[in-house]
């Protein structure tokens, strides 16, 4: 098993207790998320440290206020670090709006760059305002991922798209990944959308320390609940637990190159 987005960071207790505890519940690789400068930075680091532990290096859409040409070069240079192993997150909210539009539509646009530049994915955050999904802000993500990520690997971290936007995506080759919240009573939606999704484009993530899955719910989310998640995914999808644990760490190595 595989955890392809958290951010170790913002997680409890300390790093090492929590690689310690993936380890002990089968997750083999864990993807830590930076969100600005300083959290790219601590998830290199971390990737450093501990040899389960890749990063990816991005600029949040929440955070991209002020991006301009010299966080661009900054980020340019912290992807092609050899642990580096993706860009982002990086995309679209209109939830919070933390950053101004048109700033978000400008990170994200560099970003895709960025990842073309050096060969590495795109993780791709996607966040509607008034409706949870199917609403502006995942119609305007598509249309820039067609029009800019030709040939760009794409993943949809967190997805929540409804059914009906899984074909479009699987045409195109994203991959979707999915997380705790696709183990909530009311994820129906989510967990028809991950029936959907051919084989070779499933992933599963914690987005920890959120996100809890459903029998954790009140308590902060780490790497080592991925394997709650997978099973739930697993079950939707109408495979043994162990089937799909093997088919996201097939499919991890290789969007990832890990």
């Amino acid at each position: 098993m595989v955890d392809t987005h958290c951010h170790l960071a913002l997680c409890q207790p300390e790093e090492a207790e929590l690689v310690a505890a993936a380890l002990d519940a089968g997750v083999r690789r864990i993807l830590t998320v930076g969100l600005d400068e300083e959290s790219n930075r601590g998830a290199i680091a971390a990737a450093e440290r501990f040899e389960p532990v890749y990063a990816a290096v991005g600029r949040h859409p929440n955070s991209a206020a002020g991006y301009d040409e010299l966080a661009a070069g900054d980020l340019f240079e912290l992807a092609r670090h050899p642990r580096v192993a993706a860009v982002g997150e990086t995309g679209l909210d209109f939830y919070r709006e933390g950053s101004p539009r048109p700033e978000q539509r400008r990170a994200f646009a560099s970003q895709i760059e960025i990842a073309r530049r050096v060969g590495k994915p795109l993780v791709v955050h996607v966040r509607d305002g008034d409706r949870e999904t199917g609403g502006e802000a995942l119609e305007e993500t598509f249309a820039t991922l067609r029009e800019l990520a030709e040939g760009v690997s794409v993943i949809l971290h967190c997805f929540s798209a409804p059914p009906e936007r899984v074909g479009e995506g699987a045409e195109r080759g994203w991959y979707c990944s999915f997380a705790g919240n696709v183990t909530y009573a009311s994820a129906d939606s989510l967990r028809e959308s991950a029936r959907l999704l051919p084989d070779e484009l499933v992933l599963v993530e914690t987005d920890s320390p959120f996100l809890s899955p459903r029998s954790k719910r009140q308590e902060r989310n780490q790497p080592a609940n991925v394997v709650e998640t997978a099973a739930v995914l697993a079950e939707a999808r109408g495979v043994p637990a162990a089937e799909l644990g093997a088919l996201v760490e097939t499919n991890a190595a290789r969007v990832f190159g890990w």
